[in-house]
């Protein structure tokens, strides 16, 4: 054995020394294969060697696809409220308040107008970072306004949905009625001729998907999302059918007409423009 402060002392001293510094490496959750973090944030946070597409926040989501500095937030001081007074681990409020704190978000919805290519739109993003991106009742009421908006500013709307919590259960039957609050809305907007695309992105799921998610004039998604309404054990315990592998990705979404084309999160940007242009006079 070495003595203390010999040749193998100084290689782990130099060892310490060149030790790399936490966070500069990542595991892709799609392939398990080590990445360098910073070429993934280059790369959009899409895996290099296998194209996996990793979570974005809602405000990565917005300087990814928005022109610099457009984003207009609209109602940022919407605050839920607690109407059953609805207590689990903690109570609701106090749920709310490290939520916001952890993510820098006062909702799981940021709402606004923007710019895609020169192209004026009005914007809305559901971040499934915040209590997984559940649509609450200030969740809906920011979306309606933003529909109400574009319909009365006669703006395309571009909604990104990242939700994988449904309808929030700590709200009840307030939140319920969110779904049939915006699909309202977007109905008045389709009525007067309005544009609607919808983006969805993994996840997507429960009450969301089951109401705006679904009522694009076009539907987007990227691949391999998670899109569906329910668990595929929930499904499978309630119809006693055996499913088919892989049914509620984007993938098998497109292949049987529920969504209108699948595309890689670097051309989204540009892919919605064009069809901007193609739609509206």
């Amino acid at each position: 054995m070495a003595a203390k402060g010999g040749p193998l002392h100084a290689w782990h001293g130099h060892f310490e020394a060149k030790r790399v510094p936490e966070g500069v490496w990542m595991r892709c959750d799609g392939c398990g294969a080590t990445l360098f973090r910073k070429q993934v944030e280059q790369n959009l946070s899409v895996c290099p060697e296998c194209n996996h597409h990793m979570p974005l926040t809602a405000v990565e989501r917005i300087r990814q696809l928005l022109d610099q500095d457009t984003f207009e937030d609209w109602f940022p001081d919407l605050q839920p409220a607690d109407p059953l007074g609805f207590d689990d681990r903690r109570p609701y409020p106090e749920r709310v308040r490290a939520e916001q704190a952890r993510t820098g978000l006062n909702e799981a919805a940021l709402v606004g107008q923007g710019f895609i290519k020169g192209r004026r739109i009005v914007f809305g993003i559901t971040d499934s970072g915040f209590i997984m991106g559940s649509m609450g009742s200030v969740v809906g009421e920011k979306l309606t306004r933003a529909v109400e908006e574009a319909t009365r500013q006669k703006l395309p709307l571009v909604i990104v949905s990242g939700s994988g919590g449904g309808a929030r259960m700590h709200e009840g039957i307030y939140s319920l009625m969110q779904m049939a609050k915006v699909s309202t809305a977007l109905g008045r907007f389709r009525g007067s001729g309005g544009l609607f695309i919808s983006v969805l992105t993994h996840p997507t799921m429960g009450g969301v998907a089951a109401s705006f998610a679904s009522l694009g004039d076009i539907i987007l998604a990227e691949p391999k999302a998670l899109i569906g309404f329910a668990g595929p054990r929930v499904i499978e315990q309630t119809v006693r059918v055996q499913l088919p592998e892989g049914f509620q990705t984007s993938e098998f979404h497109l292949q049987h007409g529920f969504i209108d084309r699948i595309v890689h999160r670097r051309d989204l940007k540009s892919m919605i423009a064009q069809l901007i242009d193609y739609a509206t006079p």
